[in-house]
């Protein structure tokens, strides 16, 4: 994409355009390079999860961008409190931690609770080589660590939930509603819709007319007196 007033390149390249020509035949090597890469670091890192610690659903800041939910830095330690998690704990068994967060609404202090419960519930703590024999309170059993997985991709990822519905039944006084009613059936929500729009325009007016109505009826009355 040419940018700015320059010239626009037209490089006629007739002789020797082999060396201005740019290949690369390691793509499949660079593939197979970095899949091993992965698979070496999962090797290293089991049984913790792939994608790292566990991280907060969080809202994106400014108008722009707050509608939009997505995995933030760490746990703030209100949440950590709720959850009954202490704060130096909870970075040595996956979770992240963010001094400096802060919670603005009791909805997001919930729902980061409950994610962190729901990762406590199904967390398995390897106990450490040399306290095998005397494993601590959150530390799991021989058979636990037998049968534990190790989870990869990103750890519990954000999921949209598809708003939920509500349906209503139809009355006589919506089919009634506005002056739109008596078209068709297949219609009746486009009607009460905008009947109740014309309803609320209709109210307004009265609203904005009631100090001039009041004030020439005041005239009105007045006249009729002098004549």
């Amino acid at each position: 994409m040419v940018r700015h007033n320059n010239v626009i390149p037209n490089g006629h390249w007739k002789k020797k355009w082999q060396f201005h020509v740019k290949t690369w035949f390691n793509q499949p090597a660079r593939k197979l390079r970095r899949r091993n890469a992965r698979a070496e670091k999962a090797r290293a890192l089991f049984p913790r999860p792939t994608a790292g610690p566990l991280r907060p659903v969080v809202r994106g800041q400014t108008i722009k961008y707050n509608s939009k939910q997505k995995l933030g830095r760490g746990f703030s330690l209100e949440e950590l409190k709720e959850a009954g998690i202490p704060r130096k704990l909870a970075p040595t068994i996956g979770i992240a931690v963010d001094n400096r967060r802060r919670n603005r609404s009791l909805e997001s202090l919930q729902e980061n609770v409950n994610r962190l419960k729901a990762y406590k519930s199904n967390l398995v703590v390897f106990p450490r080589a040399r306290n095998a024999k005397k494993p601590k309170a959150m530390d799991a059993s021989a058979e636990e660590c037998k049968t534990a997985g190790q989870a990869k991709g990103t750890l519990m990822p954000v999921v949209k939930a598809a708003p939920a519905l509500e349906k209503v039944a139809i009355t006589g006084d919506m089919k009634s509603f506005g002056a739109y009613a008596k078209l068709r059936v297949e219609r009746i929500i486009l009607e009460t819709s905008f009947g109740a729009y014309a309803k609320l325009r209709v109210e307004r007016m009265n609203l904005r007319m009631a100090g001039i109505r009041a004030k020439r009826a005041k005239e009105a009355e007045a006249a009729e007196k002098d004549s």
